[in-house]
């Protein structure tokens, strides 16, 4: 299974901006270092559809990729380790939550965890606010690739420990931008809630 079409659209500083709500979307969200450019990438198969960078927080606005002209991915700037001032943190906080309460065409958040370690306070907190607001997501654990099997299953289980506290069950997708582990599994999941009418 592959998407054909791969087009950025446009930048989307704030929920007025965005595009019309004809398509739904599939936003990418999660700390600043996670890798969510590479996985935009790796899932849509265009390698440099979404800008890639060393310095964490250069996604600084909502960017919009429309996938075989069927739905949107949308990569929402990352929180926690941006080297941006805390008054325009404290924005892109407004904004994304605005975005993921408001936007109609939403369909489902992957929210991404590293796999190399434990999902941090803001993971946590971001899980809960998901569910606490009844909107449907997945956790793709990135950078698989890393860890041996076994150490790979450990995070997976972390993972479940943490949702299963919350009372939450969600799926949980081991990937990695680097060997495409995953990608599979992402891809039916997401053509699955294209298919949900």
């Amino acid at each position: 299974m592959a998407f054909q079409q791969a087009t950025f659209i446009t930048s989307a500083p704030a929920l007025s901006d965005c595009p019309d709500e004809t398509l739904p979307e599939f936003c990418f969200a999660g700390r600043s270092n996670v890798g969510k450019s590479s996985l935009i990438n790796r899932v849509a198969g265009k390698k440099r559809l979404a800008r890639t960078s060393n310095t964490p927080g250069k996604t600084q606005q909502m960017n919009y990729y429309r996938i075989d002209d069927s739905f949107y991915f949308v990569d929402l700037p990352g929180f926690g380790f941006a080297k941006v001032p805390q008054k325009e943190r404290d924005r892109w906080g407004r904004d994304i939550q605005h975005y993921l309460l408001k936007r109609n065409t939403l369909k489902l958040i992957l929210h991404l965890v590293d796999s190399r370690h434990n999902p941090t306070k803001l993971d946590e907190d971001f899980f809960y606010w998901m569910a606490s607001n009844m909107k449907p997501f997945a956790v793709a654990l990135t950078k698989s690739d890393k860890l041996s099997s076994n150490k790979l299953r450990t995070s997976v289980r972390n993972v479940e420990k943490v949702l299963a506290e919350m009372n939450i069950e969600v799926p949980i997708i081991p990937c990695s931008a680097q060997t495409g582990a995953g990608m599979e599994e992402l891809q039916a999941l997401i053509l699955d809630f294209v298919n949900d009418k």
